[in-house]
This record gives structure tokens, C-alpha cells and sequence, in this order.
């Protein structure tokens, strides 16, 4: 029997075991993608206690602590972290388990599992380390991870002073990344409002579509100034509507009055948007991130009393081939095809992903991407099939590798989760001569995947 979560971890092979060690461990991390606050890396904050670390804001976790018949609001700091013990004690087989302990150990040099018996003995030596560590602020992290970059998520209305403040004074580059939905979600009853503030603060007086367009690419030349290189949305599945510009405007104009929109309606002003910022993101070289397949918010009664990303979520089934293949294939056609990463909670989703942004690659190696597992793939199956996938239908060595998609400091050690996996699949291929046991050849492809391709992509 191995030692639980030793050195070793999930490399189930001697070449695993090696490529890890030797060419993933030291490589620099590139968290292209993540939710932190960048006011409080610019505060180099520090978590006041373990409960509030873990606790404050993932809904991650909150989804486990009701599965396990308990509130995650009930009871003081140690309360509440005391029925995170008992839930984690009962997460065998779910990722939170190994996230949780890979924290523990890199974090605080707790190997011991967690669970009732053992929470306040954690919880008093976390929050020791978290008062007393001079390494546990957000440039210590940064530092100790060896953080080359994070790739915040901020909407264009953003002033992003706290990555102006930041700049030249953390381990890390800051940069800014351009989310538009709320410009996007023309069905939001908070829509009009919004256009409002986007009008205010652009400069432009929004009437027709076009305006939004207008106003949306100032505001991108705001965070291109400001570094950004990379923007994403999340879209439930591919708009493809189409309709004439006169009738976009109809449609704007009917939402800013605080009318409703139809379906059809929205998906027609939807893909209106999108395919123009497609445009404006590929006139600046930069990376478009898409989401898709987040069933959002599906009780309604806990929407109602906790609002959204608050743990109600789920996985959805759309069927994305047709659109999406017309989104990409117009974007083409006018020559206005950015590089793109396209995500799926969806595993089912993948070959289709895979499959179909090989007919539109050009230029760029890995110009469009079949973005890492994620949210209720990120997992060791799930990030496994989405490497297989990959290596299936495309070319795995180009690949952009993992990002936290967090809101927590303490998440890097998902990379390690990911590089390991990544190294045990690899050094699998190579123990059964499947690929060369050739480990310059390998190791740089793990390296590559682990950081130098994500630099490569998003820099140049």
C-alpha cells in the first residue's frame, strides 16, 4: 500500500514518476484564467483565518457541505470549519479531497487527513501559519508558487486601478481580462441598467447596437492599455441568430425600455455581439475565451435568497455543433478569427470541441484550443479524457495547460494536480511503448504544456 498522497502521487509508473520530479515540479505557473480580487492582490492580503480561506466564497465547497446535510453558514469560524472536517471525511472520490490535503501539505506541512478528530489540531496550526508565516500574504503565495502570471476576470465598466496599482510591485503580472456579458445578456432583467453605466463610463450614448459595439471597444482599448491579454464569456451554448442590423437595433431598444425579449430575440442580438467583438479581439491579437454548458442557478428558491455562484449550478446539454461551427466559420470567412479557447462542463462535449476546431487552425500553433477540464471536469478523469481527447483528435504538445478558475489564494497546487496527471498519462504512454522513452523529447512537452506554451499563446 502507498503512503497516502506522498511524494509520488498519481504517478503510477516509473517515467510518471520522473517527468514530474524532473521537468513539471520547478516549471513556473501561467493562471491565465482566475477569479481573484485584484484590489486584494494589490493590499498583498492575507487570510485572517483557515474557515474564511476555505469558506468565504467557493461554492465548491458549500454544494458538499449541503450534500452532507449540513448549512455552510451555520456556526462560528471553528463551527463552520469543524462540519467542513466531517464533509471533507466524507468526500472520498471527489477532488475537493485531494485539494484540500495538497493545501494542507504545501500550504502549512500538514500531512495529516482531515476529519473530526483531527480539525481543531488543523485548524489551530493553519491559522497559526496564516498569523505568523511572513510567507502567507499574496506575494508569498505568488512567490512560492513561483507565479509567473494571473489572468484576472473583470467586467469592461472596471476602472482596473488595482492592476495599475500593482503593476511592478508583486512576484506576478496582473493582467486584466475583458468579460462583457452583462453587455452580452440582453434577457438579464439587469440589462438596461447596465448599458447605462457602460454609456457613462465609455463616453458613448448608446441607442443602437452598434453603440454597444462602439462603447465596448473603447473600453477594450482601456484594458489593452492596461495590459490585457486575453477575454472571455460564458454562454450557455454557441448563438448563431442572425438578423439585419435594423432589426438588432429593434430588439436593443425594446430591452433598454424595460421590455421583454423573446428567446429568438436575444440569441439574434447575442450573436450579433459576439461576432463583433470576435472581430475587435482578433484586430488586437488577443486570446478569446468561451464557456459553455453552465446550467446557472437551477433552484430557484436559494437564487432568490443567496443570488448567483452560490453553489446551484449544474451541467447542461445543448446540442453546440451546428452554431458553433457557423460562429467560427463566419468569424473566418471575414478574416476575423482571434485565437480562441473553447470550454465545456461538458464532457460530452469534447469531441466535438476537438474535432471541430481543427478545421479552422492557421497561422498560430494551437490557434484554437480545447480548453482544460473544468469546473465539474476538473477532476483526474475528467482532465485525463480531456488530454486523451486532445491527443485523439489534435495535438496535445500545443496544448495551453490548467488554470485555477479560482477566487482563492491558496488553489495553486491545482496545477500540481494537473501536471501530475498530465505526467502520469505521458510516462504510462511511455512504460508501455506506446511513445519514445526519449525524456528530452517528453519532458519538453511537459514543460511546454505546463507553462511555455501559455506564454507563448497569450504573449505573442
Amino acid at each position: 500500500m502507498k503512503k497516502f498522497m506522498d511524494e509520488d502521487f498519481l504517478l503510477n509508473s516509473p517515467s510518471a514518476v520522473r517527468l514530474y520530479h524532473e521537468y513539471a515540479a520547478s516549471m513556473p505557473i501561467f493562471d491565465y484564467h482566475c477569479h481573484l480580487s485584484p484590489k486584494q492582490i494589490s493590499e498583498n492580503w492575507r487570510e485572517p483565518d483557515i474557515t474564511q480561506a476555505w469558506l468565504a466564497g467557493d461554492h465548491y465547497k458549500w454544494r458538499m457541505i449541503r450534500a452532507n446535510g449540513m448549512d455552510e453558514r451555520d456556526g462560528n469560524s471553528f463551527e463552520k470549519f469543524l462540519n467542513w472536517s466531517d464533509t471533507i471525511a466524507h468526500s472520498i472520490g471527489n477532488p475537493l479531497y485531494h485539494w484540500t490535503h495538497l493545501e494542507l501539505q504545501r500550504y502549512f506541512g500538514i500531512t495529516e487527513p482531515l476529519c473530526p478528530a483531527s480539525a481543531r489540531r488543523i485548524y489551530d496550526e493553519c491559522n497559526r501559519a496564516l498569523r505568523d508565516d511572513p510567507d502567507l500574504n499574496v506575494f508569498g503565495i505568488f512567490r512560492k508558487f513561483n507565479v509567473y502570471a494571473v489572468g484576472t476576470t473583470d467586467d469592461p465598466v472596471d476602472s482596473l486601478e488595482f492592476h495599475r496599482a500593482v503593476k511592478g510591485k508583486t512576484p506576478a503580472k496582473v493582467i486584466p481580462s475583458f468579460r462583457p456579458d452583462k453587455a452580452i445578456n440582453i434577457d438579464s432583467p439587469a440589462f438596461a441598467g447596465y448599458i447605462d453605466k457602460l454609456s457613462e463610463v465609455s463616453g458613448v450614448s448608446i441607442s443602437r447596437a452598434s453603440d454597444v459595439i462602439d462603447a465596448l471597444s473603447l473600453r477594450l482599448d482601456h484594458f489593452v492599455a492596461n495590459g490585457c491579454l486575453a477575454t472571455d464569456m460564458a454562454l450557455c451554448y454557441p448563438p448563431f441568430e442572425t438578423a439585419s442590423e435594423a432589426e438588432i437595433d429593434k430588439i436593443l431598444n425594446k430591452a433598454l425600455s424595460g421590455k421583454p425579449v423573446s428567446p429568438l430575440e436575444a440569441e439574434q442580438y447575442r450573436t450579433f455581439v459576439v461576432l463583433a467583438l470576435g472581430r475587435e479581439y482578433a484586430k488586437r491579437n488577443l486570446v478569446m475565451q468561451i464557456h459553455l454548458q453552465a446550467s446557472r442557478n437551477n433552484n430557484s428558491r436559494q437564487f432568490a435568497a443567496l443570488g448567483p455562484d452560490s453553489g446551484y449550478d449544474a451541467v447542461s446539454d445543448f446540442q453546440i455543433a451546428a452554431k458553433l461551427q457557423k460562429l467560427l466559420d463566419n468569424m473566418e470567412s471575414a478574416d476575423s478569427l482571434p485565437k480562441m479557447i473553447l470550454y465545456s462542463v461538458n464532457p460530452n462535449d469534447y469531441y466535438v470541441l476537438g474535432s471541430l476546431i481543427g478545421c479552422f487552425q492557421k497561422d498560430v500553433p494551437g490557434k484554437l484550443q480545447l480548453g482544460s477540464g473544468w469546473w465539474f471536469c476538473d477532476h483526474i478523469d475528467g482532465m485525463t479524457e480531456q488530454l486523451r481527447t486532445l491527443g485523439d483528435l489534435g495535438m496535445l504538445s500545443r496544448f495551453v495547460g490548467m488554470l485555477t478558475d479560482s477566487r482563492s489564494f491558496l488553489s495553486y497546487p491545482r496545477h500540481e494536480y494537473f501536471r501530475r496527471i498530465l505526467c502520469n498519462l505521458l510516462g504510462t504512454w511511455m512504460d508501455n511503448g506506446e511513445i519514445p522513452g526519449d525524456f528530452g523529447l517528453v519532458g519538453g512537452m511537459v514543460k511546454d504544456i505546463s507553462f511555455a506554451n501559455a506564454r507563448c499563446f497569450f504573449e505573442n
